[in-house]
């Protein structure tokens, strides 16, 4: 018997060759609709990349020379919050609520839609199973839209599809929220510094409802069951799709959506609503805290990191606080503010007209006249109000110095925004491969953002390793950026 966690673990601190992506953002094949074929066209089969992603694991392995590589899979890998299916035979209630909008993130719910993902993906589960038995590893690391991996029946379920012999179990590996590789770069998926998508408490991540333990799930999350969910000619994974000015939405209404989906307006509103409630609701549910095991806790997430537990108290300071934190600010992301003018609006002047009308006999046509003295100043307060979730692009040059200093290396690897980077920032050389999600421009995708890029790290020279930024397609890559000064 072990007598201690790390005697139980192999070696994962040192590594020759290390690959990262992020992103993937893998969900269920969404049935093709055929009276409305453009409804989360996204989602469907035709756009599956299982394929290239073994002719990526492939290229690695020929680029590392037979040697062993490390796979680091940089959150968002899974995307639970997109999915839609629901158990023929559930074994648990599922409310109202969660049939439209999808399973809540309990750890049988959170079992059944792994399960749903990996089954419609078996050629991506069947090329990381063959990978990992060809002598490799793999690091899974959670990000915002796959938080549900922190549920223990969630990573045996995907070990059960991987399938892997007893020997081979110990090589794929789930990690909190960060990774420190060969001691020489730490990974992280980012979603920490994001107050819209940030975790509030991972060493601690669930919180406790009526007969039922649950997930605390960010802002961004919620959104993307509540709203997202129900809007399906917007694609999450491309901000341009969703976050546009009140002259785009109406174009993009009338374009694609007046016949298909005529109440969207109430589908917005409903689920804004909704999504509001449930992260004010959340912030203020503590998390469940044993205080006999919370050093046992850091010390589980320390060693599976390649880190030390000063190091994971040190990084979780550097947290940003949750958006959730301000309801107002939430609500004017979710335009509800505006929503709420407008019905104040209307109600005073309906007032108005009906005192009006008591003394003098006028048609309510009049209400249009204060309605159009109005106008402007809502305009000008719509257009005063900048969306900050399209602004947040990477951690700030203090976080990546700061997380620099407390793990003692000079190179940080980041994902979920989603943007490739490949920069020096002071001493920190600071890198992100994108993403490989279905991103696409337009509704009909036919322009799509084909972004499967991925970090290479190999030896260099005087046994220095080196991290190149790179695109792979029809089986080749190259060097997309060279590092320069951020």
């Amino acid at each position: 018997m072990p007598t201690s966690f790390s005697e139980s673990l192999p070696n994962f601190k040192n590594a020759l060759f290390t690959a990262v992506i992020s992103d993937l953002h893998l969900c269920e094949a969404q049935p093709v609709n055929l009276k409305y074929p453009l409804w989360k066209k996204f989602k469907t089969r035709q756009f599956f990349f299982d394929d290239v992603f073994e002719s990526f694991l492939r290229h690695i392995e020929d680029k590392a020379g037979g040697q062993q590589i490390e796979l680091v899979l940089n959150g968002d890998i899974f995307d639970f919050d997109s999915v839609m299916t629901q158990p023929a035979e559930p074994i648990f209630h599922i409310s109202w609520l969660e049939r439209h909008r999808g399973l809540y993130p309990r750890e049988a719910r959170s079992r059944f839609k792994i399960d749903v993902i990996l089954t419609d993906h078996a050629d991506f589960v069947k090329s990381l199973r063959e990978f990992v038995l060809r002598g490799h590893r793999v690091i899974f690391v959670m990000g915002n839209h796959d938080l549900e991996l922190h549920f223990p029946d969630v990573q045996a379920e995907i070990r059960k599809h991987l399938s892997l012999p007893m020997e081979f179990q110990d090589q794929v590996r789930f990690v909190e929220w960060f990774y420190i590789s060969n001691r020489d770069t730490l990974i992280e998926h980012g979603n920490q510094y994001d107050p819209y998508c940030v975790c509030e408490d991972p060493v601690n991540p669930y919180v406790r409802g009526y007969n039922f333990i649950s997930l605390k799930l960010p802002f961004g999350n919620l959104a993307c069951r509540y709203i997202m969910n129900g809007m399906g000619f917007f694609n999450p994974h491309v901000d341009s799709n969703y976050i546009m000015s009140l002259r785009e939405y109406v174009t993009f209404f009338l374009k694609y959506m007046a016949r298909a989906q005529p109440g969207l307006v109430l589908t917005w509103f409903w689920g804004s609503v909704v999504t509001l409630l449930h992260s004010s609701f959340d912030r203020l549910a503590a998390p469940i805290r044993n205080p006999l095991k919370i050093e046992d806790r850091v010390s589980h997430i320390a060693e599976k990191a390649n880190a030390d537990d000063r190091m994971v108290r040190e990084l979780k300071e550097l947290f940003v606080t949750p958006a959730s934190s301000n309801p107002f600010l939430l609500a004017q992301e979710l335009w509800l503010d505006r929503a709420f003018i407008i019905f104040v609006a209307f109600f005073l002047i309906f007032q108005l007209m009906v005192f009006v009308r008591s003394v003098y006999e006028i048609s309510f046509f009049w209400a249009f006249i204060p309605l159009f003295a109005l106008l402007p100043f809502f305009l000008f307060y719509s257009k005063s109000i900048a969306s900050l979730v399209s602004s947040y692009k990477e951690p700030d040059d203090r976080v990546l110095a700061m997380a620099s200093a407390i793990t003692h290396v000079n190179r940080i690897i980041f994902g979920h925004t989603h943007h490739t980077r490949h920069e020096i920032i002071g001493s920190v050389e600071h890198l992100n491969p994108g993403c490989w999600s279905p991103a696409f421009l337009d509704v009909e995708c036919t322009k799509p953002l084909d972004q499967k890029n991925f970090i290479w790290i190999s030896p260099g020279d005087a046994g220095v390793r080196q991290a190149e930024l790179l695109r792979f397609q029809d089986g080749k890559s190259e060097v997309l950026l060279n590092p320069g000064r951020g």
